[in-house]
């Protein structure tokens, strides 16, 4: 008798008990803590990232084998998106913790993932990813900064800037230059671990930015930081590969999350405030006007959602998506942007106002921009794919290593 596509695939999950932990947390612990964190932006949010630590959540996407929950990445950016709907900032702790663990799971020696998976995933254990340079940006395989050989030893000088969680972090996947000066291409990079206590280490002090207030992406210093060769992640020149692959199987759906939260949260906002507010002829909500700008958000609302939702869903299946997960962030971003504008102009005067929601959700919109890939970047990247130049496919070559479906052999 033959076998069935349910006897040989597992059942697709339900998010529903999931979504009720991270709803009923959100309204616990997350907005109770919002005004506190908008009132001390120079102030680092070490206990909610603690508090999140402790539900597992950055094992979200560990396998069980490592004590992770093994969600998946549609669990994922469900968490992050509920999570941003009532802080950006706190969504943004959570996502950020999630690109190293790619590194981990994807190029990590068995004995890496055998110390530092598990204790991420019940909360001791919080990671950074330290890719981009201070001199060189956006701009990778441009690095400055170097790790050289010194016995068994490496040594890394130089400096990172912008990274997610910089002050939280107990430890850092860095990637750093290992080709002599003068040498390009793809194998001059490397990614290391590097303890936050190692000797020559300095994170600069925080210093806010627009929005995102209680979140951390400083600058990390290194002056001669020693490390042993067993911190190297992966292959020595495989630290392109590690960054490129990290940013777009966790970073572009983690944004995407993210901007999909606050967009949630702008249109929400907005449909209270035109329910509400009454004006000589009436409500708000009855002017055509209004009313079509606010369908207009809407219905980016729902393209944003299908969008990020589609594109996990396709990752944890272990299909080809890499195009999709960057039009996720791309196009999300764009539009939680232009809805977070629309609200703040149908709102008037009212938006400007720091005890109300709006001006908040419309800084930490403005803070998703840049972060893995610029949305030049993103369209870069969807023009070579429809030019057929698209180099890796990295939801094929190693998500499907991980996939919630795949097929039982």
């Amino acid at each position: 008798m033959p076998t069935t596509a349910s006897e040989t695939s597992p059942q697709r999950p339900d998010y529903k008990q999931l979504l009720q932990d991270v709803d009923a947390f959100a309204i616990a612990e997350v907005d109770p803590r919002v005004e506190h964190m908008e009132s001390s932006p120079h102030a680092v949010e070490h206990a909610l990232a603690q508090l999140m630590a402790q539900q597992g959540w950055y094992g979200v996407t560990i396998p069980r084998a490592y004590g992770g929950m093994h969600a998946g990445h549609l669990a994922k950016t469900l968490m992050i998106q509920r999570i941003a709907k009532s802080s950006g900032a706190a969504s943004a702790i959570l996502q950020a913790s999630q690109l190293p663990v790619s590194m981990i799971i994807h190029f990590g020696r068995d004995e890496q993932k055998a110390l530092l998976l598990p204790q991420v995933a019940c909360g001791k254990v919080l990671l950074s990813i330290a890719v981009t340079d201070s001199k060189s940006g956006g701009h990778v395989l441009g690095m400055q900064t170097t790790a050289h050989r010194d016995g068994d030893d490496w040594i890394i000088d130089g400096s990172k800037l912008y990274i997610g969680n910089s002050h939280l972090a107990h430890v850092h996947c860095v990637v750093a230059r290992t080709a002599p000066a003068g040498i390009t291409g793809s194998r001059t990079l490397t990614a290391f671990l590097v303890e936050r206590d190692r000797p020559g280490l300095t994170v600069e002090p925080h210093r806010p930015a627009l929005g995102l207030h209680g979140f951390s992406f400083g600058r990390l210093t290194f002056d001669g930081v020693r490390i042993p060769s067993a911190n190297v992640i992966g292959d020595v020149g495989s630290g392109k590969d590690i960054a490129y692959s990290s940013s777009i199987l966790y970073g572009r759906p983690n944004l995407a999350a993210v901007s999909l939260g606050l967009h949630e949260a702008i249109v929400e906002t907005s449909v209270d405030y035109l329910r509400t507010t009454k004006r000589p002829g009436g409500l708000l909500s009855e002017q055509p006007v209004l009313r079509d700008r606010l369908g207009r958000m809407v219905a980016r609302l729902r393209a944003a959602r299908d969008l990020a939702h589609r594109a996990a869903d396709m990752l944890d299946q272990g299909q080809a998506c890499d195009i999709d997960l960057i039009n996720s962030k791309n196009k999300g971003h764009e539009w939680a942007v232009k809805s977070g504008q629309d609200a703040m102009e149908m709102h008037g005067a009212r938006a400007l106002q720091t005890d109300y929601p709006l001006q908040r959700l419309w800084r930490d919109a403005q803070c998703i921009y840049a972060p893995a890939g610029t949305g030049e970047i993103q369209r870069l990247r969807l023009a070579a794919s429809a030019l057929d130049e698209s180099p890796v496919e990295w939801s094929t070559q190693l998500a499907l290593k991980t996939s919630l479906f795949r097929r039982s052999v």
